[in-house]
């Protein structure tokens, strides 16, 4: 049997703090933020959200730090990472973050308002009537 493996995310919400730029040592650029994501509403219940660690890098990270802040919504598309490492008590430790590669308006310019995904405009529809020939 063949060998399987999808790895994608795609996540719309809110950023709960500034995004965090920084360069590595090596002059990299690298924006670290956390998105608050609302979960499916249930009936009765309060709205949940889950806060997800997200970290872009190079010109995603500078886009995202240029254009994005505290409450901006966006919308990422990237790869879930899992990586570990040991503290300075020795004990292992473990991180799950969102590696993004892609981010996206969801709000206008001058407003929280959402803005509608399609690029084309408004379809034009011709009306015929029953005289008309209609080729299906």
């Amino acid at each position: 049997m063949a060998n399987f493996n999808i790895n994608k995310t795609i996540l719309g919400g809110r950023l709960i703090a500034d995004p965090e730029l920084k360069q590595t040592t090596s002059g990299v650029s690298v924006c670290s933020f956390t998105l608050a994501v609302n979960r499916k509403p249930i009936k009765g219940r309060e709205q949940q959200a889950d806060f997800i660690n997200c970290v872009a890098w190079r010109q995603t990270g500078e886009f995202i730090s240029r254009y994005f802040k505290k409450g901006s919504s966006l919308c990422i598309v990237g790869n879930i990472q899992v990586r570990d490492w040991q503290d300075q008590n020795g004990q292992k430790r473990y991180a799950t973050e969102v590696i993004v590669d892609e981010a996206l308006f969801v709000d206008g310019k001058n407003d929280n308002a959402e803005i509608s995904v399609a690029t084309e405009a408004e379809p034009h529809f011709e009306e015929y009537s029953e005289d008309d020939d209609c080729p299906f």
